[in-house]
């Protein structure tokens, strides 16, 4: 187990460079027009596909690394880049993660490069949770997943909504609720392979930001898949319904994970890098204009009232990302999140980016609120991360619950 440590060694350092360096020579000069475009930039991905940075094995070198700061240190580089193709580049992982979490190794193997696709031929992977009554409260979710025993197949029926790259994706990856008394605890996820039929697109969302990543609605109408489509297996999948039963049947409360669950739990702290990437993209260009801006003589970063909110900007996100490391290196050493430390990092991070880069739109005046300038558009991108994944009103709610060990509402 590596020591929890601030300082990157030299071959994080040269990776965080390698990334940087993509992300200002490739992502930054993209932005804007996929910004207005509003469609899912396919020319980045694949550059990002031909250099190694969209790929399995970049991914899984970053997940790996054994201080835990591989993950946030690529999504803080790609998103300070701009978050709306970073997504586009990242999106897919939010499904690997589901199939890693939860899978089975052959699925693992099977599936998680059909997700990504190659250099000459890029795909994207899609993760399906949240539902039009199902956000933030998954006890609701309506999705259902029926086993045809005689076939050996699973049949979903349901609709899911904000679900980045859903309908182009070439692998979803879709929570269904297989036992509805047992709720969460009755959830399971599904596989849907490239082409099944019955799984169509809906509604693409127009949206407020990050408006370069797909956004949608995904329709499954008798959607049928192989048994060996259920993340983990039947086996386990009996097993972990049994146990529920048996406690419910005891009056006993058992702490069991549904499997979205999981999935938003590994991937919090990488959402709080992510906002951070957002943050010291704003705060940068802030500090540069309020250097070069003149007012009444002299440079605006002179005056008491724009240091000091620069000041502020730079010790929040200095401690955001410190969250988001500590929470990193605990969850690979293996360390409980005992004071739901990855759901601070995520909670933190996102208020963070969307104060920062409100205060850098101010910095800037007038020109702030153009789109001759990118904080306009970074201050939009960040209004997703106290959104997705778990909102912020969600985050506190864990973190109460968990230190508090009360049943909080």
């Amino acid at each position: 187990m590596a020591e929890f440590t601030m300082e990157l060694n030299d071959d994080q350092k040269q990776v965080r460079d390698w990334i940087h360096g993509f992300a200002a020579d490739v992502i930054r000069p993209a932005a804007a027009e996929w910004d207005e475009r509003e469609e899912t930039p396919w020319p980045v991905i694949q550059e990002a596909a031909k250099v190694g940075i969209y790929s399995l094995d970049f991914y899984a070198q970053q997940f790996f690394d054994p201080t835990g700061l591989g993950i946030p240190m690529a999504m803080e580089e790609l998103f300070w880049g701009d978050a709306g193709i970073a997504l586009s580049i990242v999106g897919t992982g939010l499904a690997a993660i589901g199939v890693v979490a939860n899978g089975t190794e052959e699925q693992i193997g099977t599936w998680i490069p059909q997700m990504y696709g190659t250099p000459d031929d890029v795909k994207v992977a899609a993760f399906c949770s949240s539902e039009p009554d199902a956000g933030s409260d998954v006890g609701s979710m309506r999705t259902r997943a029926v086993y045809d025993q005689a076939k050996d197949e699973w049949v979903l029926n349901g609709t899911k909504t904000w679900a980045t790259n859903g309908g182009i994706a070439n692998v979803h990856i879709v929570v269904a609720v297989v036992d509805p008394e047992l709720g969460t605890k009755g959830h399971a996820s599904f596989i849907v392979p490239p082409n099944t039929p019955g799984l169509s697109q809906g509604q693409k969302f127009k949206k407020h930001g990050i408006r370069a990543s797909h956004t949608a609605e995904v329709v499954l109408e008798d959607v049928r898949v192989p048994g060996s489509c259920l993340l983990g297996g039947k086996d386990k999948l009996d097993e972990r319904l049994a146990r529920a039963r048996e406690r419910a049947r005891a009056g006993g409360g058992e702490r069991v994970k549904n499997a979205a669950m999981a999935t938003f739990e590994a991937s919090r702290p990488a959402v709080g890098a992510m906002a951070v990437g957002t943050a010291r993209a704003a705060y940068e260009v802030a500090l540069d204009y309020a250097k070069t801006r003149t007012q009444f003589g002299r440079p605006i970063i002179d005056n008491q009232g724009v240091a000091f909110q620069l000041a502020d900007m730079r010790t929040q996100i200095d401690a955001a990302r410190l969250l988001v490391w500590r929470a990193s290196w605990m969850a690979v050493a293996g360390k409980p999140f005992t004071s739901a430390e990855g759901s601070m990092s995520k909670l933190f991070a996102s208020e963070v980016a969307k104060k920062v880069t409100a205060q850098a739109v101010q910095i800037l005046g007038g020109n702030g609120f153009t789109r001759e300038y990118p904080v306009e558009r970074m201050h939009r991108d960040s209004a997703i991360y106290t959104i997705f994944e778990g909102t912020s009103e969600i985050q506190r709610l864990v973190i109460a619950r968990t230190l508090s060990e009360m049943p909080i509402r």
